[in-house]
Order: C-alpha cells, then structure tokens, then sequence
C-alpha cells in the first residue's frame, strides 16, 4: 500500500497521487521535465547538500566544524547536557477545573525508556544535537520503542491539489508523510521507508524562512566565526612550532640567480626554523637586514582577537558566555553574583523553557495524552534552575496568600484556587457571606431581640 493510500486508509487527507510511483519517478533525480522546464516535485529535504567552499554544510560537514572549534563544540554540549536533564509530566489546561495541576501515567514510559538501555536524557541528547547541527530532529515510533532518524536522511513529503509541483510552499500544502533512506535520499543500498502522521516527531526549534517545514542550524550563522577561531588556532600553533620566535621579513639577500636564493632561504630555514632552533643567534652577509614583524603573541593582541570570536559563537548559540566559560566570559564583572545570576536568568527564560515548550510539542503525538492535558516537562532536577525553584517557591507563597484573601472576603475555596492558578478572576464564585466589616452601621449581628427591654 502507497504511502497516500496509508493516509487516505488513516482519514488523514484523500488520496492525491500515487507515492510509490512518484518516488521512484522524482526522488532519485531533484527535478522532472516538461515542456522543455524542469520542475522541482513536491518534497522539502532538510539539508539538501548545498556545498561552501570552506564548510560543507552537510550534517557530516557541520559536525566536523565543531570538532575543530573548541568554542562552538563547548556550546552545543552544554546545550544538550542541559536539555538532557529534563523529566517529562502531563498538565492540565488551562480551561480544566485544575488548570496546570501535574501527573503521570503509564504512557510516558515510552518517552522514560525510549529503546533498550535508553533513558530520557539520551533521547533529549540525541535530539538537540541533530536540531542543532542540522536544524531538524526525527523521532520515529515503533510499536514499543522510539528511533531517532539521522536528519539528513530523511524528507518531509507534502500534498497539494492547487499546486502539486510545489506543494510544500502552496496554500493548500499538507504535510502528508516522511520518508527515511538509511545511507541517504537517493541511496541505491536501502530502499527508503514511508511514515505518515503520528508515527514521527518532528523538531525544527529554529524555522528556516526560506523553506517551508524545516529548521535550519545555528551553526550556519557562526560559519565565519568558526573558520576564524580555527584559523587563529592554526597560527598559534604555528607560532610554537617556528620556536615561539619573532615573525622576521629578510632583506637585502646577495644571490645572482633564482637557484641560489633559494639555496640560501633553504640554509636559513633549516638552521633557524623549528622549536629545535628556537633563540638561535642569526648571522647575516654584508647587505642583509632582518626586519622583526611580530615579536610575540602579545604584540599580536591574539587573545582579544580570539576571545571577541569565541564571544559571537557563544552569542549565536544562545549559551552566555560566563555560563560557557570562555575568556571574556571569565573577565571583570562577569563573574559578579548578580551578572552571572543575570546570564543564567537570561539563558533559562530565552532558550531553556522555549526549547523545552516545543520539544514536548513535537514529541505529543507519539504518546496517548488525554484530551484534556498537554505533553510537559518537569525542571525540578536541573541545578541550573535551582535558583529558579526559590522564585517560584516564593511565587507559591504569594499565591497561597492571595487565596487565604479571597476566601476571607466570601470567595468559595474551591473557586479562589482555580482563580488564582488561572490567573482569571471570573472564576471567583461567592457564598453569599461577607465579612462584619461590610455590615451597615448599627445592624444587628443576629435575629436574637436584645434583652432587658419591653415587649
């Protein structure tokens, strides 16, 4: 059975054209023919291999880009180390009668022991590690097991009847499947695999706006920074391996021929270059001048060059510097309680908890959750938030005495909570009692007569 048939069979959407025909058809060669034009068919591939010249912007080219550059590969791993800490809950809506109460059920097993030996950290790990160097994660379930896709071997298939040639960008575009190639899209070695909807997870945390569907790295806009911390860590180590010694311009070389000057340049290196030769005297023929250009890497102001490239790769991705500890991070203030409590602050509420909100959107549909609750997730053990376990501890507090309030004044328990977590003060339902400070002047307190007086 074709993959639309699945759907039509699944009451996805109705059938639109045959699949396994169009995949043999379109998805070995990027573009069909007709009428002399050559038309893009209607699949998105998250990283179709565009090439640059000095970073192949392939899941391989970006992981190997990382590797190279200490800074870069430091903030992607606090990244998922981070994410990796989460626990997964279910919550209540807001519109149910305990808006944002917390539980669990059996369901979530799935996501606690997503296959052999797994735990929910490594799947998160997992997951962060391909949004981040691909811009995509996939997550496919099995009947009693999840499997993480490589992202550059998947691709999302969509359906249009407006504009089948470019159903992914037409109005009335539908995501209609995903399709797997172990080795790749176009792999001659597997023959790819079909999944429809609510038998994958998808997590694109930063959309790519040119592409409809997928996410694109945040490696891709700190490209250049890379390559330059990479390349001043290649002239740091060359400055070592020249014997640490001044960067010399030599003029004035007696040589009749071309031959011989470069006789002469051989002799010098040999005798001068190399940590061998490192603070070797250097003797000059008469019309010889040796002209120092640099004498150390102090002169070279090499670690502000370096730290403001370190500091931009922190910045694109989105881990503060104090946090991720580079040099300028570990500079003056920065290390003050108040500025790294900011840091953190500041990583927690712009990256944490977004990531967070949008992975356990992205995982909902591979486990039953009620109707009534959404997929959540629980940061009670993550010491990086442990500051914000205070806040919210004195949040509770000031919550807690908000409803003692509304029930002193005639307000039902009952309704004040729902209120209160709500955050809607339509939900206040009153008993009908008030307090003896509302009574008029004078009344009486009871239907008791006083007494002493007559009839």
């Amino acid at each position: 059975m074709g993959l639309l048939e699945r759907v039509a069979a699944a009451g996805v959407g109705e059938k639109r054209f045959g699949v396994d025909q169009w995949i043999s058809d379109y998805l070995i060669p990027s573009q069909f023919s007709y009428g002399g034009n050559n038309y893009p068919f209607g699949l998105t591939q998250t990283f179709t291999g565009n090439r640059s010249q000095e970073v192949s912007q392939t899941l391989p080219g970006y992981s190997a880009a990382l590797r190279a550059c200490p800074p870069a590969f430091a903030a992607q791993m606090v990244r998922a180390q981070v994410l990796s800490q989460a626990k997964f809950t279910l919550r209540n809506r807001a519109w149910t009668s305990t808006p944002g109460r917390k539980f669990g059920t059996s369901a979530l097993g799935l996501l606690e022991r997503p296959w052999t030996n797994a735990t929910t950290g490594e799947l998160l790990t997992r997951m962060e590690w391909h949004a981040g160097l691909a811009g995509n994660a996939y997550v496919a379930r099995r009947p009693d097991r999840l499997r993480v896709l490589r992202p550059d071997w998947c691709a999302l298939v969509y359906g249009s009847d407006q504009e089948p040639e470019d159903a992914a960008h037409a109005l009335d575009g539908e995501l209609i499947g995903l399709i797997y190639q172990n080795g790749g899209i176009g792999s001659s070695r597997n023959k790819p695999q079909t999944l429809v909807p609510g038998e994958f997870a998808h997590w694109s945390p930063l959309p790519d706006p040119e592409n409809a569907g997928i996410g694109m790295s945040w490696v891709t806009a700190a490209l250049s920074d890379i390559r330059g911390d990479r390349a001043a860590t290649e002239h740091k180590l060359r400055f070592f391996e020249n014997g640490a010694t001044p960067n010399m311009v030599v003029k004035g070389i007696t040589a009749a021929t071309k031959a011989q000057f470069d006789e002469i340049v051989e002799l010098m290196e040999a005798s001068h270059a190399g940590v061998a030769n490192a603070y070797k005297t250097l003797y000059l023929t008469a019309g010889a001048d040796a002209t120092v250009v640099g004498a150390d890497l102090k002169q070279l102001d090499f670690k502000a060059t370096q730290g403001a490239g370190e500091t931009r790769i922190a910045m694109l991705g989105r881990v503060p510097a104090p946090l991720l500890g580079i040099s300028e991070g570990l500079a003056g203030s920065s290390l003050n309680a108040g500025n790294f409590g900011m840091a953190r602050r500041i990583f927690a509420d712009s990256w944490i908890y977004p990531s967070l909100q949008d992975l356990c959107a992205s995982l909902a549909p591979l486990v039953r959750v009620p109707a009534d609750a959404e997929l959540w997730f629980d940061t009670s053990d993550m010491p990086l938030l442990r500051e914000d376990a205070k806040d919210a501890a004195d949040i509770e507090q000031i919550k807690a005495t908000t409803i003692t309030q509304y029930v002193r004044e005639g307000f039902t328990a009952e309704s004040a909570i729902a209120a209160v977590r709500a955050q809607d003060i339509s939900l206040l339902k009153h008993t009908g009692f008030v307090s003896v400070q509302l009574q008029p002047p004078g009344a009486a307190t009871n239907d008791s007569k006083p007494t002493g007086g007559s009839a």
